[in-house]
């Protein structure tokens, strides 16, 4: 986030998640000795206050989102991950044209093996954490149908009229697309960094370091996600 000098008009401002989802509104930021501005404190629905990195606020026009830790973090790991295979491969290249000593080559070349081996790690311990966000997805929309079974029940005996029902479905309804764009943007995530630390050199020649470009994984299928879509007229499920 490139570093704004009135950040503080922010202040009281609405912030959401990448989703639409109201997150709270900013109370205050952490500023360095230099000015700059290094954590945003946001407070959330029940009145406590979160803090959060001011990198991971997206400005567009009004709009207020945070970005979250995972996408964050695999934004960077996606970009160090390629970048630090690619200087090895040149600094390898630099040796065999016998451009640089063996001594130097031996050196360097541990150093960048030994961060490109922390990084995997590090994207590996993120993919678990994915995946646990990705299981959430899926307990929620679980929890969101039967949701909406029971509203069509009670719905169907005259317990819930149609205003209240027409209201239940649409809010459970917007939370189940949500979950649905939110599962697919996790595992396209988890998709790039398996392909990064599978350590394949196809693979990683093949990533853009500059954008987070989709990328498939072989056996990583995707499993199904029921988003309920009421037709016009009817309300069985």
């Amino acid at each position: 986030m490139s570093q704004n000098p009135n950040l503080f008009l922010s202040v009281g401002k609405q912030v959401k998640d990448e989703y639409g989802c109201s997150i709270g509104k900013i109370a205050s930021f952490a500023v360095t000795p230099s000015g700059k501005f290094e954590s945003v404190f946001i407070e959330l629905g029940d009145g406590r206050c979160s803090k959060r990195s001011a990198e991971h606020l997206k400005f567009d026009g009004a709009d207020i989102t945070l970005i979250s830790n995972i996408k964050a973090q695999s934004a960077i790991l996606c970009d160090q991950i390629p970048l630090i295979w690619r200087k090895d491969q040149a600094l390898k290249d630099l040796s065999e044209k016998k451009k640089i000593s063996k001594e130097i080559y031996l050196e360097l070349h541990t150093s960048f093996d030994g961060l490109l081996t922390q990084l995997k790690t590090e994207a590996r311990a993120l993919m678990e954490e994915i995946d646990d966000e990705i299981a959430r997805c899926v307990d929620e929309t679980k929890a969101l149908n039967y949701a909406l079974v029971h509203v069509e029940l009670e719905h169907e005996i005259g317990k819930i009229d149609n205003q209240s029902y027409d209201i239940a479905f649409a809010m459970v309804q917007d939370n189940l697309k949500r979950l649905h764009t939110e599962k697919t943007d996790l595992e396209l995530i988890k998709s790039k960094l398996s392909s990064m630390t599978l350590g394949e050199q196809a693979k990683i020649k093949g990533i853009e370091t500059s954008k987070m470009s989709t990328l498939s994984s072989p056996g990583l299928p995707e499993p199904p996600v029921v988003v309920y879509v009421k037709e016009i007229g009817k309300t069985g499920i």
